[in-house]
């Protein structure tokens, strides 16, 4: 069995390192949403950027809220890492890959719900609401293969292969993009073109790096991948599923207070879902630039975990939220000068860009605000601390829904995004209490 070593200084060059190709896959990530919205943006009738704003919401609310699938998986594949327990890393994905498939299933039954669910809290028109339901039944029907690539994205990043991880992001993004653009264009099958463009290339990739996946894992760890009772020990089972709810419960609750800016939104007026759509989409490519942070971190510390190593631990720490504040500050900057830029290549329509234009200061200050929860997020995601990460997240998520009310009213739009940097801080703070939990590990 071949024994995999790293180092044990970890440095901010280090980090630097594993970052850099999470930095090009998590950029090419959100362009998808970009180009999707642009090509959306670009058509005569205005019902089609809204439908495709309030869809892609929804549907990343409801695959985001399984997002445990790729976190539980560099938590525990990074920390049996760090122990060289590699048959309990391939059973780990192993199960993991059930669940995702057994949650594809679920979602297809629960679409009449979810429809049901969007007619009641969403403020739309008929025009707009028939479109919404063929976008996201499609999108649901992606399901099985775009959860399966939560899998093995958390499986290279457990095993601090972050280049594979970004092949898999960026393969999938770019493949995304291009077959939407063709069937947009060429085809001109609008908000459906969208939906099939994303299906199509999710199965691709998937289907793909499985293979790859299989192969990788005989060559390096001398297991060949296969489904047996071994699997299912009621000890190991138990303690997965523990992790992947309490991970569920805080990813559903920050899915939810995102979606909740779409209902927000309605409130004021229909227009608004489509601008902030816009602001949350350069807001997303800020968080994912952060995040390159966050998920490099994941599999360190994890593997610090695992090893009982706490001096690498607390240099990770240190080293890691240094470097994502600054990067923070660095996309801040950037804003101020090419954020309208940006919005122009999105949408041609003249009162969107003029909305728009009205809220550019939030997209300069919260990418450093945000960047300390987000760090923290990915420290205990590797620690596996779910649990506290779960408490933290549903005090911050209550607090923010009763002061993002009061703010609108007092503020209209305006009060939305305070309210967002509010739920930002309130993360931080919260996970910052808790991390006495996390050094209780060692």
């Amino acid at each position: 069995m071949t024994v995999l070593r790293y180092p044990a200084n970890i440095t901010k060059a280090y980090l630097i390192k594993l970052s850099l190709p999470i930095f090009l896959s998590n950029l090419a990530i959100p362009m998808v949403g970009i180009i999707d919205t642009a090509l959306m943006g670009h058509l005569t009738n205005e019902d089609f950027l809204v439908a495709t704003s309030l869809g892609s919401s929804i549907i990343l609310m409801i695959f985001w809220s399984f997002g445990f699938l790729r976190m539980g998986t560099v938590g525990m594949v990074s920390q049996n890492l760090g122990r060289g327990d590699y048959r309990e890393i391939v059973y780990i994905v192993l199960r993991n890959l059930l669940i995702a498939l057994c949650i594809s299933i679920i979602l297809l039954m629960l679409f009449f719900p979810i429809i049901y669910i969007i007619g009641f809290f969403f403020q739309i028109s008929d025009d707009v609401k028939i479109l919404v339901e063929q976008y996201i039944l499609i999108r649901l029907f992606s399901s099985p293969a775009e959860l399966t690539l939560y899998v093995l994205i958390g499986f290279f990043l457990g095993l601090q292969l972050t280049n594979i991880s970004s092949i898999i992001a960026i393969l999938f993004s770019i493949l995304n993009i291009l077959l939407s653009i063709i069937l947009v264009t060429k085809y001109n099958l609008n908000i459906l073109g969208v939906a099939y463009g994303t299906l199509i290339s999710a199965y691709i990739v998937s289907i793909f790096f499985l293979v790859i996946t299989f192969f990788y894992i005989k060559k390096r760890f001398k297991i060949t991948p296969r489904f047996n009772l071994s699997i299912f020990t009621k000890k190991k089972v138990l303690r997965l599923l523990t992790i992947n709810f309490d991970i569920f419960l805080r990813t559903v609750c920050l899915t939810f207070a995102f979606l909740w800016i779409n209902f927000l939104s309605s409130k004021i007026n229909q227009e608004f879902i489509a601008v902030n759509t816009i602001l949350l989409h350069l807001l997303t490519i800020a968080a994912f630039f952060l995040d390159a942070y966050a998920y490099s971190t994941e599999g360190v510390i994890g593997y610090t975990v695992g090893k009982k190593s706490e001096k690498s631990f607390l240099l990770t720490v240190s080293n890691s939220i240094q470097l994502s504040f600054i990067t923070g500050l660095i996309i801040g900057v950037f804003y101020i000068f090419f954020s309208k830029d940006i919005i122009n290549l999105i949408t041609n329509l003249d009162i969107m860009r003029y909305h728009t234009y009205e809220y550019l200061f939030w997209l300069v200050l919260l990418p450093p605000i945000a960047s300390i929860c987000y760090q923290l997020d990915g420290i205990f995601i590797g620690a596996t601390e779910t649990k506290s990460m779960r408490n933290s997240t549903v005090v911050s998520v209550a607090l923010y829904l009763l002061i993002s009310t009061i703010f609108v009213d007092l503020f209209g739009n305006h009060g939305i995004w305070m309210s967002v940097v509010c739920l930002m801080f309130f993360r931080s703070i919260t996970l910052y209490l808790q991390f006495g939990n996390i050094i209780r590990k060692f």
